[in-house]
């Protein structure tokens, strides 16, 4: 029979609360000794689990190309880690390569590099920043600053095999042909510019030192009508820039094909100085009063060291 006071189908207010504390306080089930033991090992095992979740994975060895991976390709991946590096732009036959590199590292450190980048043998180079970079100086005693841009100018080998006249034999022409005459500063074409004497604002020389060249264009020269010059080396161009008051000519270095040189008779700090433009002596654009200190750097910019090899 119903309970009074409560319609049928329908439960009294606080059953479901009611059965639920006593679900709860119902004491617990004894357990016997075989299920505390099985009990305590599945404890264990989750333990144990949950331990070599936490463990870092293991390291890659060197050689996996996975861990390679993550270098990009400009980036410096030999010995680089934990050296200050810097953010250069090689530029090698109008490519472009963005490389890191630390900043301690040597002119012939970064030959190396730039070898692994463009297949360019560092016999076979010539790296530019504000002249040549000594090989063994660093990027830092060179002031090499982020964002710096590294010329390279340089043939492979077969490029250099496929030339059929290379131009080390053609001055080894024009200098056999030179020996053959008296000294140029002897020449009356010459005497005539040199007769002028020292200009006032020639840049100073420094005799017996060999330097690189200067960050400034060197000026206060006369070419050979006897008018002021100066000369730009622009080595993000690899062009050299003849000025004068009336113009200036930009000449691809690889155009000229020949630099002669010869001291001036007394003044022996100051050379005259001679770009070949074509193939006779009609091409030759002189220039006068030339610091001796800067005459092997202008030879080594214009026609590059590894145009010997």
């Amino acid at each position: 029979m119903a309970a009074a006071g409560a319609p049928d189908g329908m439960e009294e207010p606080g059953m479901d609360t009611e059965a639920e504390t006593v679900a709860t306080e119902a004491p617990p089930r004894p357990v016997n000794c075989l299920e505390a033991e099985a009990a305590a090992g599945a404890a264990a095992e989750d333990s144990g689990a949950a331990r070599g979740s936490l463990q870092p994975a293991p390291a890659q060895p060197p050689g996996d190309p996975a861990a390679q991976a993550s270098v990009s390709n400009g980036e410096d991946a030999g010995g680089g880690a934990g050296r200050e590096l810097v953010d250069l732009k090689i530029i090698w036959n109008k490519t472009k390569h963005d490389v890191k590199f630390p900043l301690d590292s040597t002119g012939s450190e970064l030959k190396q590099k730039i070898h692994s980048i463009t297949g360019l043998p560092p016999a076979m180079q010539k790296v530019m920043y504000k002249g040549l970079v000594p090989e063994d100086k660093t990027l830092r005693e060179i002031k090499v600053t982020s964002g710096a841009k590294i010329m390279v100018v340089g043939s492979t080998i077969n490029d250099v095999l496929a030339v059929n006249t290379p131009k080390d034999a053609a001055q080894q022409d024009a200098k056999a042909e030179e020996n053959k005459k008296e000294p140029l500063c002897r020449q009356k074409q010459h005497r005539k510019v040199l007769d002028k004497g020292k200009p006032e604002d020639v840049m100073p020389s420094v005799k017996g030192a060999q330097e690189r060249l200067p960050t400034v264009p060197l000026s206060g020269m006369y070419n050979k009508s006897g008018g002021k010059v100066r000369l730009t080396f622009k080595l993000e161009q690899d062009q050299l820039w003849i000025g004068t008051k009336e113009r200036t000519e930009k000449l691809p270095m690889g155009s000229i094909k020949n630099v002669v040189s010869e001291p001036i008779e007394g003044h022996e700090d100051y050379h005259m100085m001679a770009f070949q433009l074509g193939p006779t002596e009609a091409s030759y654009y002189w220039v006068y009063w030339v610091p001796t200190q800067y005459v092997d750097a202008i030879k080594d910019t214009v026609l590059g060291k590894w145009q010997y090899f």
